[in-house]
């Protein structure tokens, strides 16, 4: 199972970005896949998951209504589309499949393989 994340990049507040997760190795409905975000002195968490398995999503509350993840299973590849950003949304952000058949358990520590990050950076 390899992740490759891209899309990251500089946005001002209320901007959008949309983040790619390129999965190799398996299909999506296989793993649960998960986005995870790290900033300065904080320790790494879950933002949202997608269960292809179980056909169930997870967000945390602070980006509910804002961020959207999607999968296109004939690219094999999970977005995680990212509205009205806030400047708390700054970090590195991490794709990850999870050991997990549904959505709701979007933990780091069920992380099987990781990618290897892209930042967010929301400033003026």
């Amino acid at each position: 199972l390899q992740l490759v994340e891209s899309g990251g990049g500089l946005v001002q507040p209320g901007g959008s970005l949309r983040l790619s997760c390129a999965v190799s190795g398996f299909p999506l409905d296989y793993y649960t896949i998960g986005w995870f975000r790290q900033a300065p002195g904080k320790e790494r968490e879950a933002v949202s998951c997608i269960s292809e398995n179980d056909r169930t999503t997870y967000y945390v509350d602070s980006v509910r209504d804002r961020f959207i993840i999607s999968p296109d299973n004939a690219k094999n590849t999970v977005y995680l589309q990212m509205n009205s950003l806030k400047s708390e949304d700054t970090g590195v952000y991490y794709c990850a499949g999870l050991r997990t058949v549904t959505a709701a358990e979007c933990r780091p520590r069920s992380a099987a393989a990781w990618g290897q990050g892209t930042q967010v950076t929301v400033s003026s």
